[in-house]
């Protein structure tokens, strides 16, 4: 199971753009990796597992843009398609990161 999380964020004023540096930093502090600008992905090993992580992410929400999450399957993020760029092969970024117990 993947969860991503894609938002667009305003950073006209200061305060706007602590609050973007600030929700990028949890992001990645929860072991997010950013896939795309204002696109991130992590994998978690169930769907209710990804579900507590997108509840402890509404703690971290500015007050102001669009912020969007989708859970992937590993089946469906693995059928991504490159239509242009390389693909990155990390293992950071991939299923063999997954442990199952």
């Amino acid at each position: 199971m993947r969860l991503m999380v894609m938002f667009d964020l305003p950073t006209d004023t200061s305060q706007q753009r602590k609050q973007y540096r600030q929700f990028r930093k949890k992001l990645l502090n929860e072991g997010f990796i950013m896939i795309q600008y204002s696109v991130y992905v992590r994998v978690c090993t169930t769907r209710s597992a990804a579900e507590f992580l997108e509840r402890r992410l509404k703690n971290y929400l500015p007050d102001q843009g669009i912020i969007q999450s989708l859970m992937l399957t590993e089946k469906q993020y693995s059928d991504m398609h490159f239509l242009l760029g390389d693909e990155i092969e990390e293992v950071r970024n991939s299923s063999k990161r997954t442990i199952v117990l």
